[in-house]
């Protein structure tokens, strides 16, 4: 690999160029899930579970109010403090809406600088389209994008609380070809959960599951994609 290398890395192939034996295509296009790849997830169970200790809320009424608002306010459908209204502030608090919004920001960080070091070599590269492919409410997801300066080095932004669907509904990766006009055997997307990649692997998309940065770039060498 140009640029020096990454220690470690070794050879492998992704799943699904190991299902089809299609790795021969010339891909035009990396389609990234954000969270769990290049940073923490944006409200996943590990920072609820930290909001329910430091805030003293009722776990199982925590959980099941958060689990009611889930999938619209990550479709965009409900906003945050909306959100917030239906699974906190329905009674009163001995704290501040603003200080659980600033705790909910504070969770996203980057999980693997590495992964962020990668992305932003191949978006200078240039020889694929960067895209993000994800599930997020719109205000973290509007946080994320311009705290970390995703808009550096993605250029199209394919998150389900812009397109109101999302993983792993089959209608967000059409909608993600459609919205970039590559064929499916171009596109490579990554993820840190197989039940999304069967989706893009049904449509004729390299699926490669997310482990270890190590891992990604040899899983995207053996497609041809280097740095």
């Amino acid at each position: 690999m140009r640029g020096g290398g990454w220690p470690g890395c070794t050879q492998s192939v992704t799943w699904v160029a190991a299902k089809t034996g299609d790795i021969q295509a010339v891909i035009d296009a990396l389609m990234w899930d954000i969270g769990g790849v290049l940073l923490t997830n944006g409200w996943g169970h590990e920072s609820r579970n930290e909001a329910i200790r430091l805030f003293r809320l009722d776990p199982a009424e925590f959980t099941e109010r958060h689990e009611e608002a889930r999938v619209p306010f990550e479709l965009g459908a409900l906003a945050l403090d909306a959100y917030l209204d239906r699974t906190v502030f329905y009674q009163p608090r001995d704290f501040s809406r603003a200080a659980f919004r600033d705790f909910m920001f504070g969770q996203s960080r980057v999980l693997h600088p590495e992964v962020r070091r990668l992305v932003e070599q191949l978006a200078r590269a240039g020889q694929q389209q960067m895209v993000m492919l994800n599930n997020e409410s719109r205000e973290l997801n509007d946080y994320r994008i311009a705290t970390f300066d995703l808009r550096r080095d993605f250029v199209a932004f394919v998150s389900s609380c812009y397109v109101g669907v999302r993983k792993p509904e089959t209608s967000i990766y059409r909608l993600a070809l459609d919205a970039t006009q590559h064929d499916p055997g171009a596109c490579v997307f990554i993820d840190d959960r197989p039940i999304n990649l069967e989706p893009a692997s049904a449509l004729g998309m390299h699926a490669i599951h997310f482990q270890t940065a190590a891992q990604l770039v040899a899983d995207l060498s053996v497609l041809g994609v280097t740095v």
